[in-house]
């Protein structure tokens, strides 16, 4: 059986994890700023795909957190790319948001910023990343925002990476298989992050995953993988017996020791009430869902002037957390979390892992 888009048609679970190269059907998120080369060589020392995320990196960052994670293991693992369309700039809607969040940065002793940058490019439009993914062969390239051209899938095919993406609803999923590319995770609404949304402004379903699961096993081809809520091996086994290939797990692996989380973060992952959680596009441009915080209570209200594109409202988001952090407050921490935050366990991810293994097969 060849590899590659509508082909695998039918390929079943245990075939599509020896074309990973994985043991178990866990896959650890890319999640940007949080996961490491040392969380995702954890994960697949241990048997899972393990990820790092390259979409808000530079050619020559990507190219050493790949060596990073090739220097901890020698076992596959995914490479994460963000194919949002590039940002529409608009001076007014910019200076406006702005004004709007001034009064937050007075709350820390700082003026605003006067301009917001476009903090780093779309792969989309990034010729030279895909010359490094090319070179490095990493042995899964994922999509998350949309999809790149059909002839870099088709370049990625002929350098023998599997390629994945993520899906939030049935036409998006449509669009990756005819597209060519292998497999599609099925990101519910639970999830934390970023939703991978192709158009930020259509409407949104909100499925949650077990619902988009099932309606991607009934109407694709592909390999579905499960993203969103799952934090332990019963929601595995779930997502399993819904017909999902794998299940992709996110906030369940940023208290592990190898993630880059701060003290904070895991504080409030770990702690009492951790389960309250915002799907808001205030901090970056675009929805995603994390634990709320100082601009998500003062800028996610009917009242607030428009946001600006992706990513260029998340430069506002970062210089405010950052002037914060001066005076030692973290009220306007970005801390992206899923609707299981509650469940997090702060293991090492090996033990993580084990913990996974063992709850999916008890």
């Amino acid at each position: 059986m060849r590899w590659g888009g509508a082909i695998i048609r039918g390929m079943g679970r245990d075939d599509f994890l020896r074309r990973l190269g994985i043991r178990h059907p866990i896959i650890q998120a890319p999640m940007a700023g949080v996961s490491t080369p040392r969380l995702a060589a954890a994960v697949s020392q241990a048997g899972g795909l393990g990820s790092i995320s390259i979409g808000a990196a530079t050619v020559d960052q990507a190219e050493r957190m790949i060596a990073e994670t090739r220097a901890l293991t020698a076992l596959p693992f995914n490479v994460n790319v963000f194919c949002h369309a590039p940002a529409v700039r608009d001076v007014g809607r910019e200076s406006g948001w702005l004004a709007h969040l001034a009064p937050l940065f007075r709350q820390v002793d700082a003026e605003p910023p006067t301009a917001l940058e476009e903090i780093y490019r779309s792969f989309l439009a990034d010729e030279d990343m895909l010359g490094l993914l090319l070179a490095a062969r990493p042995a899964v390239v994922s999509f998350h925002f949309g999809l790149p051209d059909a002839d870099w899938i088709g370049a990625m095919r002929e350098a023998d990476i599997v390629t994945i993406a993520t899906a939030t609803n049935l036409h998006e999923a449509e669009m990756i298989g005819a597209a060519g590319v292998d497999a599609i995770v099925a990101q519910g609404i639970e999830a934390g992050g970023h939703r991978g949304m192709f158009d930020p402004d259509a409407d949104d379903e909100r499925l949650d995953t077990a619902s988009l699961v099932r309606l991607l096993m009934e109407n694709s081809g592909l390999p579905v993988i499960a993203a969103g809520g799952i934090m332990d091996g019963r929601g595995i086994r779930a997502a399993l017996d819904e017909g999902a290939a794998a299940a992709q797990l996110g906030t369940a692996f940023i208290a592990c020791p190898e993630s880059s989380a701060s003290a904070a973060y895991r504080r409030r992952l770990l702690g009492a009430g951790t389960g309250e959680t915002l799907l808001t596009s205030v901090i970056s441009g675009r929805p995603a869902r994390g634990f709320p915080n100082g601009l998500t209570r003062h800028a996610d209200i009917p009242a607030s002037p428009p946001v600006p594109a992706y990513p260029v409202a998340y430069d506002a988001a970062k210089q405010l957390h950052a002037t914060a952090l001066v005076s030692g407050s973290d009220s306007f921490a970005v801390q992206w979390a899923g609707t299981g935050a509650a469940h997090a366990r702060g293991l090492p991810a090996a033990e993580l892992m084990a913990a996974l293994v063992r709850e999916l097969e008890g």
